[in-house]
């Protein structure tokens, strides 16, 4: 049996919509993330009508929330965290460099495309290893809502950190 690369496109190189799609939320994503910088990103979203619902990890549909209604409190939330992260991993937070474990615990494996449009599942599932011996858990899943627009697959909205059980 052979292990997943993380860093490898699951998708074969004549399904060029998917391999785009999983580009730009795995690797772009997580690099943009882990260098604080929104502009690496910027580009991946439709900002009119941009809606992203939080499930605050929780299993009953009611205690989701409206958590980002416009694109620009998506994106002040995401670099809030992203430095918030980069000052730990900078203090020595983490055991090594947290970049081989987001993507280890990173899977995007399901896309569905319909026309020009495209329901993603992004899944977590892994730990980071913390320098005082603990772990920091990543277990959870979002569902992006993608659009083909001017020809490039670009974010149109979310639902995100939803519990998820791995099989």
């Amino acid at each position: 049996m052979s292990l997943r690369d993380p860093f490898q496109n699951p998708f074969p190189a004549d399904d060029p919509d998917r391999r785009s799609i999983w580009e730009m939320l795995v690797p772009r994503d997580i690099e943009a993330f882990l260098s604080a910088d929104w502009q690496m990103v910027a580009g991946d979203f439709i900002a009119p009508g941009f809606t992203g619902i939080s499930g605050n990890h929780q299993p009953d549909p009611q205690g989701y929330t409206l958590a980002f209604p416009t694109l620009e409190a998506y994106r002040d939330e995401w670099l809030r965290q992203a430095r918030a992260f980069g000052a730990d991993r900078d203090a020595g937070a983490f055991a090594g460099d947290p970049r081989q474990g987001i993507f280890a615990a990173t899977r995007l494996e399901e896309i569905e495309i319909t026309g020009d449009a495209a329901l993603v599942r992004k899944k977590f599932d892994g730990a980071l290893d913390k320098a005082d011996g603990s772990r920091d858990r990543m277990n959870w899943q979002t569902l992006y809502i993608c659009r083909r627009d001017a020809g490039h697959w670009k974010i149109a909205g979310f639902v995100g950190y939803l519990p998820y059980r791995a099989a």
